[in-house]
């Protein structure tokens, strides 16, 4: 489900996506120079996923900046049976954004931005809204990172059961036995 937006996989095993390409200008003496700002999404679809964002003289220049910026800054997400744990919300600037967890089937309901990254994050099932009113890409992808970034895994590990100490262990059966037990 490409949706017209330039993706394709990388060596390194992230996907990526071009999110938002603007020709930017700068005026200076004699005339304006041009330039190009990119927007670029990766992430592995396993819980790391990262945005970012660089200027280049012309558009693959950009996109390379983009993608080595994007490298940089990856955050791991917990994913749990394809949706997150809890529900969760952020601000960035002018951008809020609402996420929910959603049921097995449900699908990716989320549009724009928040919809690619939590696509390329690896989130099967989550329904999300922008609540900004913010038509801007760049901070409403950096809003739902931030939201990411809050999701706190609620289930402890359990950790091994190790061996106890046999004069420990000899000490709390001696003194198990010498306590009455009250009926």
């Amino acid at each position: 489900m490409n949706r017209g937006n330039y993706s394709k996989k990388e060596d390194n095993g992230f996907d990526e996506k071009l999110l938002d390409l603007r020709r930017v200008t700068r005026v200076m003496a004699g005339g304006k120079r041009f330039s190009f700002r990119a927007t670029v999404v990766i992430g592995n679809r396993q819980g790391k996923v990262g945005v970012g964002v660089a200027k280049g003289k012309d558009v693959a220049q950009s996109i390379q900046k983009a993608k080595r910026v994007a490298e940089k800054s990856l955050i791991t997400v917990s994913v749990i049976k394809g949706t997150i744990p809890h529900e969760v919300r952020a601000k960035y600037c002018a951008s809020e954004i609402l996420l929910k967890p959603g049921r097995e089937g449900h699908g990716l309901v989320a549009g724009g931005p928040v919809r690619v990254v939590c696509d390329l994050a690896g989130i099967k099932n989550l329904s999300a809204k922008i609540l900004g009113r913010t038509p801007n890409k760049l901070t409403n992808a950096r809003a739902t990172l931030e939201a990411l970034k809050k999701i706190k895994i609620m289930a402890k590990k359990e950790e091994p059961v190790k061996e106890m100490d046999p004069v420990v262990k000899e000490k709390v059966s001696v003194e198990s036995e010498e306590q009455p037990i009250n009926e």
